[in-house]
Formats: C-alpha cells, sequence, structure tokens
C-alpha cells in the first residue's frame, strides 16, 4: 500500500476538468429512480441496509477497510494559520503551495475540524475526497472555526486568501455540511470570497435567498445540492424549492440536485459522489 501510495502522491497534477478515479466503482451512485430538468435533478435510491450496514464494519463508525486507503495520512498535517480574523487551526492534506485545486470541507454544528478528515466514518468518503486530491496534485482543507456568522466566514475567507496565494492557478471549491452551508452562503455574498470561489456544495444544509445578490451568483458559481428526502433538520421540499429558485432566475445556471431516497440529514455526506461532482464544477466554474 506505501508503494501505491508513494506513486499516487507523485504523480503529475490532472488537468482540472477531469480528476483522476479513486475507487469510483465503491463510491458511484446506486441506481437512479428517476431525473429531471435536464438531467440536472436526480432521485438516487438509497437504503441503509445495504449503503450503511454493509458498507461499514461498524455501522456509522468504520467503513470496511476496502473503501479507504490511509496511506494518504502521509501528507496530512494539523495546522495553525495566524491570521488578521484570529488563528484558524486546520487540517491540510496534499499541496500547500502549487495545488492545482483547492477543496475546503466546512462541518456543521458539534463538529470540527478532525470530521472533515475521519477516515472511517461516512462510509469512507472523507477518505476518498483526501486521496482524491492527493493523487491529483491538489490541496483538501478542514478547518475549524468560531461560529457560523461573520467572525468565522471572516476566518474562512482568510484561510482561502492565504492557500490562494500559494496556489494562484487554483480553483477553489466549498463543501459545506448541515449547518456549516451558513458560512458557504456568506462567503459567496462577500466580494473578496464571492469573487474567487468555483464552486459550491451543499450536503444536507440549507438555503439562503441572498445568494441572489452575491459575487458568486453573478459569476455563475456551481451550486450543487445533496439532501435525504426524509431530513428532519432541513426538509428536502425546501431546498427542492431553492434549487428550482435558481433555475427560474437563470435556466442556464450551473447547478444540479441529487435527492437520496429514504436519506436522512447525514446521508449527503456519506453518499455525494465527490469525484463526479468535482469535475462538473471544475469544468463549468467561472
Amino acid at each position: 500500500m506505501a508503494v501505491s501510495a508513494l506513486l499516487a502522491f507523485s504523480a503529475a497534477p490532472a488537468s482540472a476538468e477531469a480528476l483522476k478515479p479513486f475507487k469510483d466503482a465503491l463510491f458511484a451512485y446506486p441506481a437512479e429512480l428517476s431525473s429531471g430538468d435536464s438531467g440536472r435533478y436526480r432521485v438516487i435510491d438509497y437504503r441503509e441496509l445495504r449503503d450503511i450496514n454493509e458498507r461499514d464494519q461498524v455501522p456509522e463508525r468504520r467503513a470496511w477497510a476496502k473503501y479507504v486507503d490511509t496511506g494518504v495520512r502521509s501528507v496530512q498535517k494539523d495546522l495553525v494559520l495566524n491570521t488578521d480574523s484570529g488563528a484558524v487551526r486546520h487540517v491540510a492534506v496534499g499541496k500547500s503551495a502549487g495545488a492545482a485545486v483547492i477543496v475546503l470541507y466546512l462541518h456543521g454544528q458539534g463538529g470540527s475540524r478532525k470530521q472533515g478528515v475521519d477516515d472511517f466514518t461516512f462510509g469512507g468518503n472523507f477518505n476518498r475526497i483526501k486521496n482524491l486530491m492527493a493523487a491529483n496534485g491538489g490541496l483538501y482543507l478542514s478547518p475549524d472555526f468560531s461560529d457560523f456568522g461573520d467572525k468565522g466566514a471572516a476566518e474562512i475567507a482568510a484561510l482561502i486568501d492565504h492557500y490562494a496565494g500559494q496556489s494562484p492557478g487554483a480553483k477553489i471549491i466549498v463543501a459545506c455540511g448541515s449547518m456549516g452551508g451558513a458560512l458557504c452562503w456568506k462567503l459567496a455574498g462577500r466580494k473578496d470570497t464571492g469573487g474567487r470561489i468555483s464552486g459550491l456544495m451543499l450536503l444536507g444544509s440549507l438555503w439562503d435567498e441572498s445568494f441572489f445578490s452575491s459575487p458568486a451568483f453573478r459569476r455563475k458559481v456551481p451550486v450543487f445540492f445533496g439532501q435525504g428526502s426524509k431530513d428532519t433538520v432541513f426538509p428536502v421540499e425546501n431546498q427542492e424549492a431553492f434549487f428550482r429558485s435558481i433555475l427560474a432566475k437563470s435556466k442556464a445556471y450551473p447547478t444540479r440536485f441529487v435527492r437520496f431516497e429514504t436519506g436522512t440529514h447525514g446521508t449527503p455526506i456519506r453518499m455525494t459522489d465527490w469525484r463526479e461532482t468535482l469535475n462538473w464544477m471544475l469544468s463549468a466554474a467561472p
């Protein structure tokens, strides 16, 4: 495993529009039940017995070994960045300078920077994004932040500014889980980050009408929504309505929605296909 990991991490960066595969067959979506909006809206079959109980050695705690490659820990560091907005603790995986693409994951209520780099929870899906970034000359960041308001947004903006300065050619994708979505929308609305980011991923998250007046919306930054149909925290109907309101503003707007039928609040974090989503975003980014 160490040899294969070394070869992967020393490989030349792929083009921004085509991240190389990593365990694609294991992480591919189950059957598509239906679709709409010219394929931009999809309903995916989700079954707890199959997608949790058969995928995890210990349900919701430890994925089976075939879903992960822990060799990526060799390019993982727990760091502190001192900024004008305060110290920002974060975990960085991959190239801290000269990265081809930068992906950030912002956790929800009660989470921490550790959630986004846990190799075995959520069916190994965080391990997959770590490996995708490391093998494609990219950088993955999982930070702590003070709150889901302006202070937290300022901290993340400072983190983005630092690493964007180290990798000026990188496209920047921000993925937000649950309440972390409040930061996604705030970053979209800021003049600095709204004019810089290349994509937003909302995973079991919330909506914000202020997006329509944001720099990110004016730039047509791609937006992905993943939502469980049985999410009791943020009802799927509300997120679907917001997705369609984006299309109502602009039929050509680059946005996609994946509904995991019978899935709950954490399902999109477990089930979203990182590689498919990122390849689309990188190709559609302004």
